[in-house]
């Protein structure tokens, strides 16, 4: 009230709030570091490569194929320059990848260290103190020892502590000159053990990985029956080192294909003509003057030179050729690589003839091993063994482009700048060859003829320094991963008490940390340990 007796106005408190004080530069650090080296960010980041490995199987890669890649941009001018901006087609060497890559090894590395040194600490403390009231502890049993079994407190503790040390848990015993002695006991360590390991292991395994990437290659060979391969940088169809790696690290092995051998299945109905074993007879040296050695190289059964494997991924026919060019000199002759398309081996072939004169000549068709017609005459293979070989081709002449200085792919004939001479609608048909048939090019071009026929083995010849590393990182990983899954961490409490009339009162206790299912299963082979050790009956249980 007022001194007029009015009534006086309601005053209004203005509520304020705490404000925090500013991180500054060194709060922000502290706390990026702190999200970074969380467990959740880690399986965020793990998920994220995982992620960001995908575009890598979805686009031609530049270090497997750069020819094809080039094709690939030219072939989608609209968004093809856009996805090499992006480094889509040298994914695992791109800088989105390798931030990903660093981020996790280090939220890895800061999640490891400070979990190691508390397990370290909790393997170097002492069991919890004895619960005042083991009753409330998820498993509890009561024991009694008659007064006859001359068994004081002190001595009941002793035995329960050897016996559950036998178990393997570690035990303390507490106040053993008291009236009520106890003991705790705890096992279970290598659970939090085997996390680490995982954890531990992953980071193992991304060490191992970036030596390969840094310090490995990874090329690919064409042999064809009786060719020999020398290994260096010139002797490779296609090479992809790595970051660091160096070209006089490489081995100076040599390998020579004597012969390749296909088994189809001539047995079965359902799988009839499918092939069920490639070998590929060998003569290789180790190095330069050393004497020759037999190997037999099949799928998934790789030759090793050192720490180098040569793998067998792919095989085909070569068929044998002699180009004549229009002044009779022999403009081309050797084994042609035919690319399969099906089961039956019908494959593509392109031949390129800069040499021949007065004008370049290119052939383009397709090599059928067991040439058959249809109704309609029309060639096709029936079968994947070479019973009727034959080779269809049209035939062009005109400037190839070779000598543009712009890389091709050999097995692809770009035909816009050619006239063509052969062709199915063409007068002078398309060219049929069987072995031994020689074809005389219209307008005086030359002539074409089909020799014999060869087989060739494709070859990835690859060097991964961290591959041993990765094997057991990866062992390792599995093992920690089992202990963390398998094992439990589980605490043991044990009190006993001499009651007036001389009986010894035992009860225990038993706590997981964590969920445990098997808790009761643990508490019921405590008791069965307990009883065995003082070979008590059933019927002394109390509850």
């Amino acid at each position: 009230m007022t001194t007029d007796g009015s009534a006086a106005p309601a005053r209004t408190e203005k509520k304020t709030h705490p404000t925090p004080p500013p991180l500054g530069a060194f709060g922000m650090l502290r706390w990026a570091w702190t999200q970074l080296t969380s467990m959740r960010t880690a399986l965020f980041l793990l998920l994220l490569l995982a992620i960001a490995a995908v575009p890598g199987s979805l686009f031609p890669q530049r270090p497997a194929n750069p020819s094809l890649v080039t094709q690939y941009i030219k072939n989608r001018p609209d968004y093809g320059p856009l996805l090499d901006a992006l480094q889509l087609f040298d994914v695992y060497s791109s800088a989105w990848f390798s931030a990903i890559y660093i981020l996790l090894f280090i939220s890895l590395i800061g999640c490891v260290v400070p979990r190691a040194r508390a397990h370290y600490r909790a393997m170097r403390s002492h069991p919890p103190r004895t619960p005042k009231r083991l009753s409330r502890l998820p498993e509890y049993g009561t024991l009694e020892l008659p007064a006859d079994a001359g068994v004081p407190a002190a001595a009941a503790i002793a035995d329960a502590a050897a016996a559950l040390k036998k178990r393997g848990y570690r035990v303390q015993v507490r106040d053993q000159e008291e009236a009520l002695p106890s003991l705790g006991a705890e096992r279970g360590f290598l659970k939090e053990a085997g996390n680490l390991v995982f954890h531990t292991s992953l980071i193992g395994v991304l060490i191992c990985l970036a030596i390969g990437g840094l310090f490995g290659f990874r090329g690919q060979k064409i042999l064809i029956e009786g060719d020999t391969f020398v290994n260096t940088l010139v002797g490779y169809d296609n090479f992809a080192p790595g970051t660091n790696f160096q070209s006089s690290w490489l081995e100076p092995f040599t390998i020579t294909l004597d012969t390749f051998a296909v088994r189809f299945d001539r047995e079965s109905t359902r799988q009839f003509g499918q092939p069920i074993d490639f070998t590929a007879q060998l003569r290789t040296r180790d190095a330069p003057d050393a004497a020759q050695e037999p190997r037999t190289l099949k799928v998934n059964d790789p030759v090793y030179f050192g720490e180098v494997g040569v793998f067998l991924v792919g095989n085909g026919y070569a068929p044998v050729i002699t180009v004549r060019d229009g002044n009779g000199d022999t403009a081309f002759s050797g084994p042609v690589v035919s690319i399969p398309n099906d089961g039956v081996y019908t494959s593509t072939v392109v031949i390129k003839v800069p040499d021949a004169r007065p004008a370049q000549l290119g052939f383009v068709g397709f090599f059928l091993p067991s040439a058959i017609k249809n109704d309609e005459g029309v060639a096709y293979s029936f079968d994947p063994d070479p019973l009727n070989p034959q080779l269809n081709l049209n035939s062009y002449y005109g400037d190839l482009g070779l000598d543009t200085g712009v890389p091709q792919n050999v097995y692809n004939l770009d035909v816009k700048g050619l006239t063509q001479l052969n062709g199915r609608e063409l007068p002078a048909k398309g060219i049929t060859l069987a072995p031994g048939g020689t074809y005389t090019l219209p307008e005086g071009k030359g002539s074409i003829s089909f020799d014999g026929l060869k087989r060739y083995i494709g070859v990835d010849i690859r060097s991964t320094p961290g591959q041993t590393g990765v094997l057991v990182f990866s062992l390792m990983a599995v093992a920690g991963l089992l202990a963390s899954l398998y094992v439990n961490r589980r605490r043991v409490w044990v009190r006993a008490g001499t009651h007036n009339d001389g009986r010894t009162m035992v009860e225990y206790g038993l706590l997981a940390r964590g969920e445990d299912h098997r808790l009761s299963a643990e508490a019921t082979a405590v008791r069965a340990l307990l009883v065995g050790q003082w070979q008590l009956q059933e019927d002394s249980r109390g509850v």
